[in-house]
This record gives C-alpha cells, structure tokens and sequence, in this order.
C-alpha cells in the first residue's frame, strides 16, 4: 500500500509538469501569432501595396475608403489599426517606377536568353548532322554496315578516299619536290635547312638561334625523330615497289638502324608544306638510300624510295687561280688528303690566268702526282685579265669525258670528304643543281687576339657564331652536271673581276625548271683572306666587294667592341686607379 500511494504521488506530479508544459507553449504560441499577424505601425506601408498598378482601388494609392486598410488589418491580425491615408505616398511611387524598370531589363535579357539559346540549338543540331555523316562515312569505309549498305554507300566511301588523296597530291604538285619552280629572284628561294643526328645546320639567326645547334627545342626534336622513324620503318619493311627508274627494287638484307643515317635537308614552303630528304647508307661505302617525305600539313607522305649508287660519279673541281700562290699550296694539302686519300674519285681542273708564278703552280700539281700517284689533273692556262667566270666556263667546256660533275670552287676554300657526298646526292641531271651555303670564317687574329695564338686551320674550322657566319649571299660554289651547265648558258663571260657572274648563273637556274637545292653544308669552309677590292670596279660590283669585306672579319658584337675599344680601356683605366687608391676595400 505505502509503494502504491508514492506510485499515485509520483504520477500526478508528472501530470502536473507535463500539463504547465503545454500551457506554457500555448501561450508561446499565441504569442507569437499576434506579434506575426499584427500590421507594423508606420506611416510607409507595406511593400505589398507599392506592387499594385496605377489606377487601382487599392487605399495607399486612391485613398478613396478610409479606414479601410485599418479593418482590413485588424480583420486579419486583430490588432491595432495605423492612421488613414488620404493619398498616394511618393515613395511608393518611386518604389512602382523602379520595380517596372527592373522588370523590363529582365524581359530584355529573358528574351536574349531564349534567342541565344535557340541559335545554340540549332548549331548543336547542325553539328550532330556533320558528326552522324562523318560517323557513316568511316563505318562504310570500314565496309559498311550489313543493313542497308550496299554498293552506294562504299562507292561514296571511296569517293571521299579519293578526293583526299586528290588534294594531297595537288598539295605535292605544287611544291617543289620531284621538280623545280620558275622563280623570279633569288630572294624568292626557300633554303633547306641540313641536319644529322645530333645537330641542325641552320641559315637563319636571332638572339637564341647559332648557326649549329643541337635541336634542343623540344618541336624540332620530336619533329626530326618522327621523320627518321618513319624513314627507318619505310627501309626495314619488305616492299614490291618499283624505283623512280622503273625497275624493281631489289630485296636486301640490311636492317637500318639510326646510325646509318649520314645527312638530312627539309625546309617549310608555308603554303604547300613540309619537304624531307633523308640519306641512309647501303650495302656499301658508295651505296645510299635516300628517302623523300612530304608533310602536306596533314598526314607524312612517302613520296618515294630511291637507291643512289655514287661509285662512278667523278668530281670533277674547277679552280681558277692568278697567282696566290701561297693559298694554292694550303689548297693542295686540303685536296690531297680528301679528295686523293679518302675519296679518290675527283678530277681537278686548275686554270691559271697569267704567267707570272705559273711554274709553281706547275711544279706543286707535278710533285702530288709524284708523291701519290694521282693524275687526274688538267692545267689550263690563259694570257688574259683574271675573270672567275670566264675560268670556271674554260674549265667546264673543255672537259671531253661525257656528262661530269662539276664542282666550281675557289682558292681559299676548304671541304670534308663529307662534303663531296653531299655534292654527288643533291645533284642530278636534268633534274637538281646544288648550291651549298657554305660556313665563312672570320680574322683569325680578332678572334684569338694574336697571330701567336691562332690554332692549326683544322682547329679553326668550328661552326660558332663566335668563329664565323653563314655565308647566305654568296653562290660561287655550286655542285651541277656539265649538261645542265651547257644547256643553261654557262657564266656571263662579259663581267671581269670580282663578283657578279655567280649571281648572272644562279638566277639563270632559278628561272629554268631545275630544282635548285639551297642549304648550309658543314663540310664547306671559306677560309678567311685579307680581301682588296680595286678601284678600277664598277661601283656595284665595288659596293658588293666592300660588304664582304666588311662581314669577313668579325661578328656583329666583336665589330662593335672594336668601335667601342677607347670608352673600354678608359674604363678600364678607371678601375685600376680605384683599385689602387683603395687597396684594403678591393
């Protein structure tokens, strides 16, 4: 009984706690909804009136039923009513005016959304169209589907196959790849630029770019190796193809590696595209494939795959002379080790204009055939006024052993046995003439500062921009056969002196059919020679002398250094008078 009453005690407490709870809440509540419902007592009224129009019944703008807007409060709230208004409030006015200015701004842009958004649609459809046609057409050049297919939809396959195949061929059409372009100067060319493994030879300059440099560009680099893997993938695949000549290839079983690989030229003709010559070595030391690539700015094209064979191409080199007798012997042991131990396969042409020194000429050509058993020499001789282009021509026409290679050049001229490869591969008659750019050196005593210092010829032949510059407006080395130089019109024996009947040839090949192949060659050095040009020259041809004399002999920096020597050494002076008068800050 005891636990049961305090059971009933225990019980109705919690009633009672429970039930203060709910009455407290209650009256919470209650609360909260008259503090809610009751209109704010303020003369502005509320935002809900400024949103009616112009014209309505509604108090805070016609005031035509006071009291009304307090009974209507209190009908809703049933609290106290504000005062009556008697007529419109301005700033509710305002209020109206910039609410329609704001909502006509948002029509405007509502209705350029929708115009936007119709416009993208019907692109987006437009485009779905051009990627479902383009869709079918690479399932029916797949073979098509089995539904519907039909001979229709693989005819329009090739079709399209066809036509572009058909541009890339124009694009080949129009470079100048298997044939030369009639050009109006010789401004009007596109260089080639030459490149190895490891370096690119390059003719144009600025501030980051050497006339040797490592493709360290990470573009040139990919673009280079992508060519060669083509062209190793191209040689090392079994192919059933013919030669240029027609005649089947034969099948070998050399795999080519990139060590094969001897030299390269490209150049960009910017609306046409990218052209690539590559020469590999074959089967043997005079054996070569030299493969074309064409990059008509899309896929590369395999234009062809030849197999040059130079073993029975003879050089024959033409070297007019008038006295110098000095550099004719430098010459000589430049030519006796490339061309008569290395090569082997050279004729050289010397004609001499004059006779003063000519038996020393005579006596150097009669001892290397004596010391190395080499004849293949001709020694002409002109009682006339020095003229390069009248000997060049002498010795080109009175070679009688049928269609040679010629290779004009001068005195002071150095070249690798490298180089002669080039001159037979970027040569072909009736087809391509060469004209190398070749790599000029400047005064070796401004370079190394003194003639004690200067190394051995073979120690100065490094292409730098400090050691020389590519020499891009001379074209007196030239590599062209004996037919195209006849056939041509050979040199304007008219010019005397120096300069100009290079220029008379070159332009002359321009503006024939031929491919003209102009590219910096690095086995070509023109060895620096204190140059005199002579009053009795036209003034043009006198102007042009001095130009080259002036780029012989430094660069651009190492002329200006010169220029500037008096502000450097008063400079100089300067600093060792501070360093002496403050020995312990030095």
């Amino acid at each position: 009984m005891p636990h049961a009453a305090m059971l009933r005690r225990g019980l109705l407490a919690w009633v009672c706690r429970v039930g203060g709870l709910l009455v407290l809440l209650c009256c919470l509540l209650s609360l909260l909804y008259v503090m809610t419902c009751s209109p704010p007592h303020s003369d502005t009224p509320p935002l809900s009136h400024a949103l009616s129009r112009p014209g309505s019944n509604h108090p805070s703008l016609g005031g035509t039923r006071p009291g009304s807007h307090g009974a209507m409060a209190g009908g809703a709230g049933g609290a106290g009513v504000g005062p009556p208004q008697s007529g419109g409030s301005p700033g509710a006015q305002s209020y109206q005016v910039l609410l329609q200015e704001r909502e006509e701004q948002h029509r405007h842009h509502i209705s350029s959304l929708k115009k936007e958004i119709a416009e993208l649609k019907e692109a987006l459809q437009e485009r779905s169209q051009q990627l479902k046609g383009v869709q079918e057409s690479l399932k029916r050049g797949a073979g098509g589907s089995v539904e519907g297919g039909g001979l229709g939809e693989t005819q329009g396959a090739k079709s399209q196959q066809a036509d572009l195949q058909e541009f890339l061929r124009s694009q080949l059409s129009k470079a100048e790849v298997t044939a030369g372009t009639r050009l109006p100067s010789e401004y009007a060319l596109v260089p080639f630029e030459s490149f190895t493994l490891q370096r690119v030879y390059q003719l144009e300059m600025g501030l980051t770019r050497h006339p040797e440099e490592k493709p360290v560009r990470k573009d040139k680099r990919e673009e280079l190796g992508e060519v060669l893997e083509i062209a190793l993938h191209s040689l090392n695949t079994p192919s059933s193809q013919r030669d240029s000549g027609g005649a089947a290839e034969k099948t070998t079983s050399k795999v080519y590696a990139p060590s094969d690989f001897v030299e390269g030229i490209t150049r960009t003709e910017k609306d046409k595209g990218t052209l690539y010559e590559l020469t590999f070595r074959g089967e043997s030391s005079n054996e070569f494939r030299r493969l074309v690539l064409f990059r008509p700015f899309g896929p590369l094209m395999k234009v062809k795959t030849e197999r040059v064979d130079t073993a029975s191409v003879l050089i024959n080199i033409i070297v007019p002379l008038s006295r110098r007798t000095d550099k004719f012997k430098h010459f000589m042991q430049n030519f006796r080790e490339v061309c008569v131990r290395q090569d082997g396969r050279v004729h050289l042409t010397v004609v001499y204009f004059g006779k003063e020194q000519m038996s020393e000429v005579r006596s150097m050509l009669e001892n290397m055939s004596r010391e190395v058993d080499f004849r293949n020499y001709t020694l002409l001789q002109l009682d006339e006024e020095f003229s390069r282009g009248r000997g060049l021509d002498v010795g080109a026409r009175a070679w009688k052993g049928g269609n040679v290679l010629l290779f004009f050049c001068d005195v002071d001229i150095y070249f690798t046995a490298d180089f002669l490869n080039s001159c037979r591969l970027n040569t072909q008659p009736g087809k391509k003439v060469f004209y190398p750019v070749l790599f000029s050196q400047y005064n070796p005593t401004l370079i190394y500062g003194s003639p004690e210092h200067i190394p051995t010829v073979e120690q100065q032949l490094v292409i730098k921009k400090e050691t020389g510059f590519w020499r891009d407006f001379g074209f007196g080395m030239t590599c062209q056969y004996r037919s195209d130089f006849i056939n041509i019109g050979g040199f304007d024996i008219d010019i005397k002196g120096w300069g100009g009947e290079d220029v008379h040839l070159y332009r002359k090949y321009l503006h024939s059919n031929l491919l003209v192949v102009r590219a910096p060659s690095r086995g070509l050095f023109h060895l620096w020679h204190e140059k005199h040009c002579a009053d009795q020259l036209p003034s043009d041809q006198y102007h042009m002398c001095m130009q080259s004399k002036a780029m012989n002999e430094a660069s651009h920096s190492q002329l200006g250094m010169l220029f500037f020597r008096h502000e450097i050494e008063a400079h100089l002076r300067k600093q060792k008078q501070q360093h002496n008068s403050n020995p312990k800050k030095t």
